[in-house]
């Protein structure tokens, strides 16, 4: 069975990305078989693993807008993960999937045109764009859960409500099954009151589970994008690339979790 998250924050600078491919990278270091979905069109999902959008010819984009079949837009990257890239042409998706029925399914559909493939993967990571458009609810369409990177300082929080509030009407109109499976904290600096009670108030403020251990803010993040590889490969031993194989065996025994049960009719 693959498990399909969402990594989503409309607010941009709170790590999306670095979480999504250092995850992803984490996971594959387990044995799991990883998809990775730019959904950016900033693509640096993309070019963090080493791939220069300027170069692609077909991407992301061509398979939501034309149908084209995904397998023939997948790339392996160094990190063990496979990737569906994105181009700055992903830009103009927004526009054409606006007056397309059933544009909200279009990534399910394309994950599932995988499965009839015998394409399937374990775990698929989206990494959603910073907005609350077409294309994030169809990523939170696609999904069987979203985790929500959140930046240790108060103004980042500002926003987080009205992505609640799309995740639950995506829940209401188009994926019942769809959970906030929690909050990523990160660019946590544990040295400083400011961001240990940012961490301590998230729980409460937002009525949601904290995904364990918070991602610390160190420069080796911004070094990796560089070589084209996540932390877990250029900083091996650090303490962020450690961070995330500890969320990523956290995010493998939630995934283990049995669904909660629906309530019945009175």
């Amino acid at each position: 069975m693959t498990t399909t998250l969402a990594i989503a924050n409309q607010k941009g600078g709170v790590a999306k990305t670095t979480t999504v491919a250092s995850v992803g990278a984490a996971l594959a270091e387990l044995g799991h078989s990883v998809l990775l979905v730019d959904l950016d069109p900033q693509a640096c999902l993309t070019f963090s693993l080493g791939i220069d959008p300027e170069d692609l010819e077909l991407s992301v984009h061509h398979v939501l807008t034309k149908g084209l079949d995904p397998a023939e837009v997948i790339i392996e990257t160094e990190d063990g993960v496979d990737l569906v890239p994105a181009t700055i042409e992903l830009a103009r998706a927004e526009a054409e999937l606006l007056t397309r029925t059933g544009r909200e399914h279009v990534l399910r559909s394309m994950i599932e045109a995988l499965d009839e493939a015998e394409l399937s993967y374990d775990w698929v990571l989206l990494d959603c764009p910073p907005s609350l458009g077409v294309l994030t609810v169809a990523a939170l369409t696609a999904a069987d859960g979203v985790l929500i990177p959140l930046q240790c300082e108060t103004l980042s929080h500002r926003g987080v409500g009205q992505l609640l509030d799309t995740v639950y009407d995506v829940r209401r109109f188009t994926n019942r099954g769809l959970e906030v499976w929690g909050v990523l904290p990160t660019l946590y600096d544990g040295r400083t009151n400011h961001s240990r009670t940012v961490l301590e108030t998230i729980s409460d403020t937002y009525d949601l589970e904290v995904i364990e251990p918070p991602i610390p803010k160190t420069i080796k993040f911004a070094e990796a994008p560089a070589a084209g590889r996540s932390i877990l490969a250029t900083s091996r031993s650090s303490k962020g690339a450690k961070a995330y194989r500890d969320v990523a065996e956290n995010l493998v025994s939630r995934s283990q979790r049995p669904k909660p049960k629906k309530k019945a009719k009175k």
